[in-house]
């Protein structure tokens, strides 16, 4: 009897209402019911011979992120489809360069090719790994499960002498469905929160004078109060990118690269954000700490220093503190 009448009251027109506020507002709060479905995306870093071994899988899809199409008009990798890095990003209202929207981004996989299905190899060439592991990222965000990034790019691919191609490769775009991860970023307020607090670094992974404040770029320069100033090509085979004998876009090892965090106080323990100018430079070292290294708290602060100038929040500049 007690159990007709609780269904009976179930029934009644306000519970069916409360259950459409419901349903709404997990629909219309940005990432909640996206997040709920997100799968967890991995990303690793693969030779040129990991390519020969998977590109006649059917769900691979190779994105060619070089910024000028007549580099890939030239030569590209066996299938793989040019969609420069410049396109994910744009001016939204206020600031000048930041990442589109999760509509805008659905629409740019869904045209080079992307379902939610694809495995995806991402690659650039030389300073441009920040093109590669940027689109990489953003298919991580959007809830890609299965991505790559061609360590050494298209130099280090064409030394390895594997195939290269002139042909398009024929396509036919499906729907993207994104599925948004917020977990993998942080925003302004969240920064707000947490600078100073204990077990968080900041990485800045810009180089040393920008971090400093030297130069006159932005309104304010400097860098968040008590980051760490580690330039992003210390991760790759070039410290200097004018070197010509060694390749920007090849990691070093991740030996090499954990003896560097650690030799820089940074723990695995650590809850993570990086930081950079406009948010692209940010990826490399995102992807290596998260996915190659296995650090579990590591976010990227997308408006980086092009928002985070405008503010009124502190700004420090010179060397980093000593830790």
């Amino acid at each position: 009897m007690r159990h007709t009448f609780f269904w009976t009251r179930l029934r009644k027109p306000k519970f069916f209402a409360l259950a459409a506020a419901i349903a709404i507002a997990f629909a219309v709060i940005p990432g909640m019911a996206s997040f709920a479905a997100s799968p967890k995306s991995t990303i690793q870093f693969v030779s040129p011979s990991w390519v020969s071994a998977n590109v006649n899988d059917p769900n691979l899809r190779i994105l060619d992120v070089r910024t000028s199409p007549l580099d890939y008009v030239e030569g590209h990798l066996p299938k793989a489809v040019n969609i420069a890095d410049s396109n994910f990003r744009g001016p939204n209202g206020f600031l000048p360069v930041q990442y589109w929207d999760t509509s805008k981004l659905a629409n740019l996989f869904t045209q080079a090719g992307v379902t939610n299905k694809s495995k995806v190899l991402v690659y650039s060439d030389g300073r441009d790994v920040l093109g590669a592991t940027m689109v990489a990222y953003l298919l991580e965000r959007s809830g890609v499960r299965d991505i790559a990034v061609l360590d050494g790019g298209y130099a280090g691919y064409k030394a390895a002498n594997q195939p290269v191609t002139k042909e398009f490769p024929r396509y036919r775009p499906s729907q993207f469905a994104l599925r948004d991860n917020p977990s993998i970023r942080v925003d302004l307020n969240g920064v707000k929160q947490l600078i100073n607090k204990p077990g968080v670094v900041f990485i800045d992974p810009r180089p040393p004078e920008l971090f400093r404040g030297e130069k006159n770029i932005w309104v304010r320069n400097g860098h968040i109060p008590g980051a760490r100033n580690i330039p992003w090509p210390t991760f790759t085979e070039s410290n200097n990118a004018q070197d010509a004998l060694k390749n920007p876009h090849k990691l070093k090892s991740l030996d090499e690269i954990r003896k560097l965090l650690a030799d820089r106080n940074i723990k695995p323990s650590d809850n993570i954000i990086v930081s950079c100018s406009t948010g692209r430079e940010a990826t490399l070292q995102y992807v290596v700490l998260k996915h190659l290294l296995g650090y579990p708290n590591v976010r990227i602060y997308e408006g980086s220093w092009t928002e985070y100038s405008t503010t009124d929040l502190p700004v420090a500049t010179g060397p980093e503190q000593a830790v």
